[in-house]
């Protein structure tokens, strides 16, 4: 692992074990690197009310705007299980806002990088802000 990606994974790992998620006991944290260099961190926040949960990407996301940034570089997201922690469908969409097709999303649990992903890899054909142009 490469000393970038080594602080994104530990930064995830540090929002995971913040994540709230009393319902699924599923704690997801997230780390994106933006163009700058800066690093923003996010983790899942449940509700009662299922559907009014945030995701640790959005919450990342939205961590990076407050900062001033604009775009992301890479994103790396943690969850526990022997599964593939990927971003959802909605959280895909949700990088792409801020992301070209080639950016990496990393996949990590406990132990370390799973595996690497271009978001274009998860989102194909993806509608962006490119289309509204």
């Amino acid at each position: 692992m490469t000393p970038e990606l080594k602080i994104l994974f530990d930064r995830a790992r540090d929002a995971q074990a913040k994540a709230y998620a009393p319902y699924s006991r599923f704690q997801v944290g997230a780390a994106l690197r933006a163009a700058s260099g800066a690093v923003h961190a996010g983790c899942n926040v449940e509700n009662a009310a299922y559907p009014v949960g945030a995701c640790a990407e959005a919450g990342a996301i939205s961590a990076m705007l407050l900062a001033g940034d604009r775009q992301i570089a890479e994103i790396l997201v943690i969850g526990d299980g022997p599964e593939l922690c990927t971003p959802c469908g909605a959280c895909r969409q949700r990088l792409r806002e801020f992301s070209a097709d080639t950016m990496m999303v990393h996949v990590a649990g406990p132990e370390g990088l799973r595996r690497s992903f271009s978001l274009g890899s998860l989102l194909p054909h993806s509608f962006g802000p490119d289309n509204l142009a």
